[in-house]
């Protein structure tokens, strides 16, 4: 088809492998460039972290479950859930897991009979207590790419913009 009819010219291969138009303002583009950096450094940290923790013999959300249990007792699968940014059924099935490892175990509230606690056993006490020294370590090392200052500057901006977007954005 050409053009002397009033119809359009199909797009050339050449036309459609060009790159888009950035024709946004530039407060969008800081925004968007803010979105993939985050995301890009997450996968990164998040795929660090999980090589780390598969030396241990655990998935990231075992061990997250192992750590929380271990820094703050026994607690409702519905506020490990929350401390872990999951859904319940998600939590289930890591739980599930943890306890054919017998690194945990469900027991009911004695405060409220219709809450499960999750708890640590001995086993997965032990386990935890051995391995977070050196998860720790890792972290740290991890994060040594920047100052102690600038972690702190980094932390308090990221907890600024979450509870930000947690407050005025999610509702």
């Amino acid at each position: 088809m050409d053009d002397t009819d009033g119809g359009t010219m199909p797009p050339t291969p050449s036309d459609l492998d060009a790159p888009a138009a950035r024709d946004w303002p530039e407060p969008r583009e800081r925004a968007l460039r803010l979105w993939i950096t985050l995301a890009r450094c997450y996968a990164t940290y998040a795929r660090a972290v999980a090589s780390k923790v598969q030396e241990y013999g655990l998935t990231t959300p075992q061990f997250g479950i192992l750590e929380a249990l271990y820094h703050l007792g026994p607690l409702s699968l519905g506020e490990l859930a929350d401390k872990m940014l999951v859904t319940g059924g998600n939590i289930t099935y890591v739980m599930d897991r943890l306890e054919e490892q017998g690194l945990v175990y469900r027991d009911r509230s004695p405060e409220d009979r219709r809450v499960i606690q999750a708890k640590l056993t001995g086993k997965g006490r032990e386990l935890i207590a051995r391995v977070f020294p050196g998860h720790g370590e890792y972290i740290e090392m991890l994060s040594g790419h920047l100052s102690g200052g600038e972690q702190e500057s980094l932390r308090v901006l990221l907890k600024k913009l979450g509870v930000a977007i947690m407050e005025g954005d999610l509702k």
